[in-house]
C-alpha cells in the first residue's frame, strides 16, 4: 500500500462529500455524490478489493446516480404544474 496514492484520493473524497452538502442545486449534489462513489471505488481498488470496487462503481456511482437524476427530473415539472394549478404566481397574495 502506497500512502502516496491514498492521501490524494482521500482528500478528493472529503472534497466531493463536502461539495455534495454545499451545493443548493440538487442535480449538482447528485453529481458530487456520483464522483464521491467513483473515488470510493478507486480507493477500494487501491486497497486490493477489486470485487468491492466493481460493485461500488456499478451500483453506487452508476445505478444510484441515474435513479437520483431520473427522479429529480420527474419531480421538477410537478412543482411547476402545482404552482400553475393554484392560480397564484410568485409575488401574488390573496
Amino acid at each position: 500500500m502506497n500512502p502516496g496514492l491514498h492521501v490524494p484520493v482521500l482528500v478528493m473524497l472529503f472534497l466531493s462529500a463536502f461539495m455534495a452538502l454545499w451545493f443548493r442545486n440538487l442535480i449538482h449534489s447528485v453529481i458530487a455524490l456520483g464522483v464521491f462513489s467513483l473515488l470510493l471505488a478507486l480507493e477500494f481498488y487501491i486497497l486490493r478489493a477489486p470485487d468491492v470496487a466493481i460493485a461500488e462503481a456499478a451500483i453506487g456511482a452508476g445505478l444510484s446516480t441515474t435513479i437520483f437524476i431520473v427522479t429529480l427530473r420527474a419531480c421538477a415539472p410537478r412543482a411547476k404544474k402545482s404552482q400553475e394549478s393554484t392560480g397564484f404566481h410568485k409575488g401574488e397574495t390573496l
